[in-house]
């Protein structure tokens, strides 16, 4: 007897595919958001990607105003300003803050 493809159960994703859904970019915004006192280092280490990397977006979220990073000493706090919208026109209607809501649970 046959197995019924209707009846089997959906599998998970592929081990194989390496993508994501969000952007470092996004990766990095949303490990600001809960951690602003995180050092570049743990922010690297969090999304997968090199400390040269990490500093290379802050740089570029600093720069169009989605960061703002605050020193403390010999510390940096980062803060996320989730009211800007997407850059991408598709989003643009959409702010930073509804996606990092998704991810504050």
């Amino acid at each position: 007897m046959a197995d019924n493809p209707a009846t089997q159960p959906v599998q998970g994703p592929t081990p194989s595919r390496t993508w994501t859904f969000l952007t470092n970019h996004g990766h990095v915004l949303v490990c600001l958001s809960r951690d602003p006192d995180a050092r570049i280092r743990d922010v690297a280490a969090r999304v997968g990607i090199t400390e040269r990397a990490a500093q290379g977006i802050l740089t570029e979220l600093e720069a169009d105003g989605y960061v703002t990073k605050i020193k403390r000493g010999r510390r940096n706090r980062y803060r996320i300003h989730p009211e800007l919208a997407f850059r991408h026109p598709e989003e643009s209607n959409r702010s930073v803050g509804e996606l990092l809501q998704i991810f504050d649970r």
